[in-house]
């Protein structure tokens, strides 16, 4: 489908990689990953052909179309949302319009038969059969559908694109890929302006298609779950996995295991050639030994360990005094612009030492009811700061109140204490700011860099509430590792706002809810809240159905009903026929417990077959295969595993209640 022929890439004679060579397959879904810097993004413009390498090539066969989402673009502003989406079937409005335009004409024209008139209508029959094969009628639907899906409302649809943010832009350039429905996509984070909706829509969407993908995201989860191969870019080369991501980083760290071992065999054997050189440089007898032992030096190819991980490096917040218990209690809080309500009735309490997500839409209220919090907007209703409660804050735009004349080492000097100063450039390092790096002045970094310096900073001060307003979006997967142990660590109390599900796995024992004009509370974590949420749209569903049922069902349900009821009466009436009915009930009852018996059996049979392919594979692994096959195949069964586990729960709960 795509394939990199020789890539090389360099920058006034730095080169950023080479030797890149690859071949993307027809639905094989790539995630490339690497760190900030590496060259994911110039990989990406290359596959596009939007940049040029400084060797190599990039080939497609012929007819093959590819969809490209840069992580910045200039967007139009002259048209609604709709009407901006539809610009992507300009080419069918064109055909359209010729179809019309060659009926006009066989309708004027009265020489019925001429060759003219002939050519004519098969003219007007092919064109109309094209548009017929693509479905032109749809397009309108199939685009709000898209719309809708990446979290545009239908009210919204008509709404100037002039009056977006660049985020929701994004949004509809992301939807004019995807209706393109090119053969190859070609995404640069595309989850960055996406809310955890409109993500998981993403997801199953790249999941069904047809298209093959490659993609460059920092979102765990997103890969994860879209993802069947990663390619990384590491030490200026690329190394195809040939796996999912959460394998690819289990057999990365069995790489760099066994490339460190090598390193050190390959420094220990240099170490000693040097002392024995210079131990007999000056002995006559042993000059051959010593011209052979430079010969061999000379010829040794240094073993390349690839980048340091550096996400073992453990941070922790300074101390803070204690607050009190409730560092934030909310009661009928509401805020409204206008006659727009964003929400109303807010009412929460969060307890010292908790932590918590706000989630839900963009535009839903999260950042609004957080700068409530910090007292920079009014708002109707009550809400109290807790006792002794110091407030430390993330906001969007929080890279923009650095001071752009100090350098990245003195913008943290400024604020580190105690023994943290001795560990500032090993902090610096861990975020990508190591070497001359951290000599840069701030005025001179990326919005990419000047966020991640203001985390470093914000980690560094004393306070007893975190307030993280979308802190991952810069920062790469080791980094937010980093920054999620530090969290994990911090004993305040910690509010955050976030789209990043895998950030916020583990660390985040309540969900607030934010969708509209309201703020609903879910105990639990974030991935207990998106399964409850599924399971209150199969319910939403099912209540549809029930109420949307055709006078056919109905009428049946009304005559089962009826049916019920007369047995009832007679049975009342005739002991008989009482005993009868009960008799054919116990029968019923004995067939449906045998059969869950049955069920019960299966399952359990099942969940044994499998738990055994597992253990031999298991065997098959800690002998030494380390075939990316098997690992493949481990994750299949266990998944098979917990499907089985969960049918015979199922089962035997029924079974249980009968």
């Amino acid at each position: 489908m795509l394939s990199a022929n020789d890539i090389s890439v360099s920058f006034s004679a730095t080169p950023l990689f080479s030797g890149a060579t690859f071949v993307i397959n027809p639905k094989e879904r790539v995630a490339l990953t690497g760190k900030n810097g590496a060259g994911k993004s110039t990989l990406l413009k290359i596959l596009a052909r939007l940049q040029q390498p400084t060797s190599g090539s990039v080939s497609t066969p012929s007819g093959a179309s590819v969809g490209y989402l840069p992580q910045v673009m200039q967007t139009a502003d002259t048209r609604t949302v709709i009407d901006e989406t539809m610009t992507v079937f300009d080419d069918v409005h064109q055909l359209r319009a010729e179809v019309e335009q060659l009926s006009q004409q066989m309708a004027e024209r009265t020489d019925y038969d001429s060759p003219a008139y002939a050519a004519l209508v098969e003219r007007f029959t092919n064109e109309n059969e094209r548009l017929a094969l693509i479905a032109a009628d749809n397009f309108q639907a199939e685009a709000e559908r898209t719309l809708r899906g990446l979290g545009f409302e239908p009210h919204e649809y008509q709404r100037p694109t002039s009056e977006l943010s660049g985020g929701w832009r994004m949004r509809i350039e992301l939807a004019k890929i995807l209706l393109r429905k090119p053969d190859v996509l070609l995404l640069d984070e595309p989850t960055n302006h996406l809310d955890i909706e409109s993500i998981r829509w993403l997801e199953r969407y790249l999941s069904h298609s047809r298209a093959a993908v490659v993609v460059v995201s920092h979102d765990r989860a997103f890969l994860n779950n879209v993802t069947n191969r990663t390619i990384e870019i590491t030490c200026g080369r690329l190394v195809d996995y040939r796996v999912p991501y959460d394998q690819y980083v289990t057999l990365r760290q069995e790489r760099r295991e066994q490339q460190l071992r090598a390193y050190q065999n390959q420094q220990k054997e240099i170490a000693e050639m040097k002392a024995f050189i210079e131990r007999f440089r000056y002995k006559p007898t042993k000059a051959v030994q010593v011209q052979s032992r430079i010969k061999q030096l000379a010829k040794i190819v240094p073993i390349e360990v690839d980048e340091v991980d550096n996400s073992h490096l453990h941070l922790r917040f300074p101390p803070c005094q204690r607050a009190g218990d409730y560092p934030v209690i909310a009661d009928d809080v509401s805020k409204s612009y206008g006659t727009h309500t964003v929400f109303s009735h807010a009412t929460l309490t969060i307890r010292r030492g908790e932590k918590v997500a706000f989630v839900g839409k963009n535009g839903e209220g999260k950042t609004t009811l957080v700068k409530c919090i910090m007292g920079e907007i009014p708002y109707t209703g009550t809400l109290r700061i807790g006792h002794n409660v110091s407030i430390g804050y993330y906001a969007q735009n929080q890279a923009q109140l650095l001071d752009g004349e100090l350098t990245v080492f003195d913008t943290i000097d400024r604020v580190a204490t105690g023994d943290v100063r001795l560990r500032i450039r090993d902090i610096l390092g861990a975020f990508m700011f190591g070497g001359e790096a951290s000599e840069k002045k701030v005025k001179v970094l990326s919005g990419g860099e000047r966020s991640r310096l203001a985390m470093i900073k914000l980690l560094l001060e004393p306070v007893n509430l975190l307030i993280l307003d979308e802190p991952t979006n810069h920062l790469d997967l080791r980094t937010k590792d980093v920054l999620k142990e530090a969290i994990r660590a911090f004993d305040g109390t910690v509010i955050l706002v976030s789209h990043d599900r895998d950030f916020l796995d583990g660390l985040v024992e309540r969900v607030y809810e934010f969708g509209g004009g309201k703020v609903r509370e879910h105990i639990g974590g974030i991935y207990d809240f998106l399964r409850r949420k599924d399971i209150e749209t199969l319910d939403q569903l099912q209540t549809l159905s029930t109420d949307a049922a055709s006078p056919t069902v109905a009428a049946q349900t009304t005559q089962a009903e009826s049916q019920k009821n007369a047995l009832h009466d007679a049975s009342t009436s005739d002991p008989k026929a009482a005993a009868r009915q009960s008799y054919a009930e116990q029968k019923a009852a004995a067939r449906e417990r045998r059969k869950l018996e049955r069920a019960v059996q299966q399952a359990e049979a099942e969940v044994e077959r499998l738990e055994g392919e597992i253990a031999n594979l298991e065997q098959r692994l800690a002998a030494g295969e380390n075939d990316a096959q098997l690992f493949a195949l481990h994750a299949q069964l266990s998944q098979a595993l917990e499907a089985a586990m969960q049918q015979w729960e199922t089962a035997a709960q029924q079974l249980e209640a009968s």
